[in-house]
């Protein structure tokens, strides 16, 4: 089975988690640059093609590269994964997954969610000062629960909550 994976990655969660898929499904590996430069028909031989993108503002990071094409697509596993910062069971997470795709799509198509982290380091400036003011927000909010708390104080520094048992449920959706 030929299998492609695009991402896009800001602090590198993204492209871990785009490289460790493409050794387990042995699948070829291309940032989202690369596969821009590609010609059309260079995806038509794939039985799977997979995209990465990085949660943004309650969205996928790039996938609107991969969306317009999808429905040129049919036939093929196709599935898009977001890595973001909160924890997979995080209540913003659905809401994130479910606008990917529009419900034609959603019909052919697969999303999945891969916890990641924050790297304030490598992160846009942009990117880094909203976070910073999110986290100062959080912070300041009152009445908080323990949930918010944490929340808070874990979106004030860096964090790692990545595993690669994240990428299980996509493995088994491309083998299956």
């Amino acid at each position: 089975m030929k299998t492609i994976i695009v991402y896009t990655s800001q602090t590198g969660f993204t492209e871990k988690y785009a490289k460790l898929l493409g050794e387990r499904l042995k699948g070829e590996v291309l940032t989202l640059k690369e596969a821009k430069k590609k010609p059309k028909d260079y995806f038509d031989g794939a039985d799977a093609i997979i995209y990465g993108g990085w949660a943004m503002a309650g969205k996928v990071s790039g996938a609107s590269w991969f969306t317009k094409r999808v429905d040129n697509w049919k036939g093929k596993k196709l599935g898009c994964f977001c890595v973001g910062a909160s924890p997979i069971d995080a209540p913003d997470v659905g809401p994130c997954m479910d606008k990917v795709f529009n419900d034609e799509q959603k019909k052919f198509a697969k999303t999945f969610y891969c916890q990641g982290g924050l790297c304030y380091a490598k992160m846009s400036a942009p990117s880094r000062m909203a976070m910073k003011a999110f986290a100062s927000m959080l912070a300041k909010r009152k009445n908080q629960t323990e949930d918010q708390k944490l929340m808070a104080k874990m979106v004030a520094q860096d964090y790692d909550i990545s595993d690669p048992k994240f990428l299980d449920p996509i493995v088994a959706f491309v083998e299956g």
